[in-house]
Formats: structure tokens, sequence, C-alpha cells
């Protein structure tokens, strides 16, 4: 005889970081450690294709990064009543597309990708038949000592892929109706303003709730001196908007 039983979900807040291309967990760790310790339940998914050799990143498609991101959330939304997302850079543009897709409470984006700015983007999937990789694009960041831990070569088919993300990341973008919280670097050397641009210009009027500006900041800011300005704000944001989820929630 087969039962049904209802899963008690946990009232714990739970928030998914997401880190961002080339890049590794290291650079979101501090901020889900932080979140922790204000009691926030945390996950960190290490996305395919990235902490292991640059050379794994080739053949990974942008709809297997997607798959993971979905598949941590749902593991996170099993146990817990509210989950939010946070994304630096890449992941940024993740977080976004999983909001269009999952029953996400608030948003947090920490200097996200929604354009790749290189002109020879859209001819990378050419292109990386003649060239396997580039310079990295690591550790742009203003304080001294600081590692990312991302990769020493970024593959050519792997920004072919983060080039379609980005696309259609950005087509869904009026489909985000979660709040969205903003953290942008004054200084950064990785994303420029047109993924801002994009941004605020794409979401619907009302979304973009929150923008901070970090002063002393580039790229990697979660490793940066405005790390606690980030990690606060955002952990206010979430609980701010996770009671406010909870209410529509039981309101429905």
């Amino acid at each position: 005889m087969n039962q049904n039983h209802d899963v008690q979900k946990s009232t714990e807040p739970a928030v998914l970081l997401i880190h961002g291309f080339t890049g590794s967990t290291t650079s979101m760790k501090p901020w889900a450690d932080y979140l922790q310790s204000v009691g926030f339940r945390t996950l960190c998914p290490v996305l395919p294709g990235h902490e292991t050799q640059w050379k794994d990143m080739i053949g990974v498609g942008f709809s297997e990064w997607i798959s993971a991101t979905e598949d941590a959330y749902d593991q996170l939304a099993a146990q817990h009543e509210t989950v939010s997302v946070a994304g630096l850079s890449m992941g940024g543009a993740l977080a976004l597309h999983l909001a269009t897709r999952r029953n996400v409470a608030s948003v947090s984006l920490v200097n996200p990708g929604l354009v790749v700015d290189s002109k020879l983007a859209p001819f990378t999937k050419w292109l990386k038949y003649i060239v396997r990789s580039v310079e990295p694009i690591s550790n742009d960041i203003a304080k001294r000592g600081a590692d990312e831990q991302a990769y020493d070569r970024t593959p050519v088919a792997a920004v072919h892929q983060l080039y379609q993300l980005f696309d259609q990341t950005r087509r869904r973008l009026p489909l985000v109706t979660a709040p969205v919280q903003l953290f942008r670097s004054t200084v950064d050397n990785i994303v420029s303003d047109a993924s801002v641009r994009v941004l605020t210009e794409g979401l619907t009027p009302g979304t973009l709730v929150e923008h901070h500006q970090l002063l002393h900041s580039k790229h990697v800011a979660t490793l940066d001196y405005d790390a606690e300005q980030i990690f606060e704000e955002s952990a206010r944001f979430f609980q701010k908007h996770r009671n406010q989820h909870s209410k529509n929630m039981k309101g429905s």
C-alpha cells in the first residue's frame, strides 16, 4: 500500500550562489559563509567544465550550465519554502535565466554579464577551430593577494557558448518578475556598462529595485574591498523579499 506524505519544508531561507565564466566557487564562498552565519542555507554548485582544467570546458554547452543551476535550485526548493539566487558575472546571467523558469524569491547580481564585448564574439563559432584558447579573464581584483582560482586560459569554444547564453538571457529579461538587486563596480575590466544598460532596459519597470555602486572593487567584487557591503546588503535584501514572497505564496 502506497502512502503519500507531504514533505514539511523548512522555513529557513535558502540562497543559491552561482559563480562566473572560467571561474570557481572560490569567488562565492565568503558570500556563502556570511549568509550561513546570519541564518541562510546556501548552495554553490560547480558549473559543468569548471574547477578542473580549461580544456574540460570545450564541448560543454550553455544549456548544461542552465540545467546545473536549475537542478541546484530544485534541490533547495524541495527542502525550503523560499529560495533566492545570487550570481557573479556569467553567474548573474544564469541567475536571471533561472528567475524566468523558477519561483525565485529575489535575485542579487554582482557585475552581471549580458554582453560579450569583443567584436569577435559572433565569430567564435568558427574561430574555435582555428584558435583553441586565448588569454585568461581572471583576477580582476583590486585587493592584493586575492585569487579567484580561475582558469589560466579561456577556451574559444566556451566563449561561443557564453555568447549564446547571454543572447538567450537578454531575450528573456521581460519574464523576470522577482525583485532584482544590482551591485556594480565603478572599475570593471571584464564586463562593460553595456551589460548594465541591457539589464536596466530589458527588465520590466520596477523589477530592478536596488542599485548599489562598489567604489573600491573591480570585477570579482565578492573577493574585493567592498565584499562586506555586498554580503550585508544582500542578506537584508533576501530577508526582506523572503517575507514578501512567503506572504504572496500564502495568499495565492
